[in-house]
């Protein structure tokens, strides 16, 4: 019995040790559009327990193929928690997605499919991270994303203000916020209590850890300067394709080849501009077409042209085109390439009809990444800030998450 217990202990030790954090895996060429929501527009599901939510995408190869999704349980630190899928889930993942139809009328041929949860085969059962999977007929992951599922159990309230660090005064803003407890029962806060910070639905720089500066009876007190600040960044360039024809205030002309090409003026550096107000919707998109009413299957792929000028502060680093389109990836299919002929950073994308939000990020030689070497940072920049409270109390063996905040930079005060 002893050595039992020894190898069962050993055994969880290993799977403790080697619980890898998930991270959203990008699809491969052929996968297009992926469309991920909860009761909101934006495409980053926050659902409460009960909720409905979708995922649609497409498939260029327009087979038909077979698809399959699992859905994991994830902690704070988004490794996978200890609960069994039986414990999550009502039902049972790993089943077909069979709502799919193929594309009518389209130059680009595709395959639509759709997803939305809960479904007959299954629900969840508490709150946390989650992360779907979808999978191909053989059983190759195509790509994955993150969601939140929250119970409304604690009041979350917040406010964006600008820097107090001379340094940074123009450049950050700094996000305080309050956590009102009351009703619900915290006897540790600072074990039991946790918070992720996330800028414009952006996971990667998301700030984890972060403790309350102090407590006012049932209130948590988050009222940092350099612990909870972000770059501002710039506002996000955008273009609209909803009318194939038709250019607008982004597109100076339009050809028709194999599909319909979409040239977009030349973008400048923003980076020593002054700022400038610009309604975007903080990097997301939305399809839609003139051409059809069914957006899911009538909307056409065209090819997408983005320029920017060559500079010395460029040299031989990299520059890609990013966007909650392309999920901010740093791959091949999105790298610029230089134009000798007129000196310009050059890329085009097919990209379904709709309003799209974009930037351009710079990597380094060394590896580094400058998201705002082209755009800049403005303190002034419209940004959106989400709070998530997670809670574990003592003996729990889960991450659940017990509320969430939302502020918004565009009244910022100093």
């Amino acid at each position: 019995m002893r050595l039992l217990i020894k190898q069962f202990c050993l055994l969880l030790f290993i799977t403790g040790v080697h619980a890898q954090v998930q991270e959203e895996v990008n699809p491969p060429e052929n996968i297009k559009t992926i469309v991920f929501r909860g009761p909101t527009e934006d495409q980053f599901p926050v659902i409460q327990l009960g909720e409905t939510m979708t995922l649609e995408f497409d498939d260029l190869t327009a087979s038909e193929q077979d698809y399959y999704y699992k859905i994991i349980h994830c902690d704070y630190d988004w490794t996978p928690s200890q609960l069994l899928k039986s414990q999550y889930l009502i039902g049972a993942d790993n089943q077909r997605i069979i709502d799919y139809e193929n594309s009518y009328t389209t130059l680009q041929p595709y395959s639509n499919y759709r997803l939305t949860i809960p479904n007959q085969n299954v629900k969840l059962k508490v709150s946390g991270n989650y992360l779907i999977e979808i999978y191909n007929m053989y059983g190759e992951l195509q790509f994955s994303r993150r969601f939140v599922v929250y119970k409304d159990l604690v009041r979350v309230g917040g406010t964006v203000k600008r820097s107090r660090d001379f340094n940074y005064l123009n450049e950050k803003q700094v996000v305080q916020f309050r956590i009102n407890t009351a009703g619900f029962p915290v006897v540790n806060p600072k074990k039991e209590v946790k918070v992720a910070l996330i800028q414009n639905h952006f996971w990667p720089t998301t700030l984890y850890n972060i403790q309350p500066q102090f407590t006012i009876g049932t209130e948590l007190v988050y009222k940092y300067d350099q612990e909870t600040s972000f770059y501002g960044g710039n506002e996000f360039l955008n273009f609209d394709t909803k009318d194939l024809r038709s250019p607008t205030f982004a597109i100076s002309n339009i050809e028709f080849k194999d599909l319909y090409h979409h040239y977009l003026f030349t973008n400048d550096f923003r980076t020593n501009q002054p700022y400038t107000y610009f309604p975007d919707i903080n990097g997301d998109f939305v399809v839609r077409t003139l051409q059809g009413e069914d957006v899911s299957r009538e909307a056409e792929y065209s090819k997408v042209h983005f320029s920017l000028p060559y500079t010395n502060e460029i040299g031989l680093d990299k520059v890609y085109v990013v966007g909650k389109f392309n999920n901010y990836a740093l791959e091949e299919e999105n790298l610029m390439e230089f134009n000798p002929d007129n000196a310009k950073m050059e890329l085009s994308l097919p990209i379904k009809q709709g309003f799209y939000n974009y930037k351009y990020v710079v990597e380094r030689a060394d590896g580094t990444i400058e998201p705002n070497f082209v755009s800049g940072n403005y303190h002034f920049t419209e940004n959106n800030y989400l709070i998530l409270v997670y809670y574990r109390d003592f003996g729990n063996i889960y991450d659940s998450i017990i509320g969430i905040g939302s502020v918004n930079s565009r009244t910022i005060s100093n």
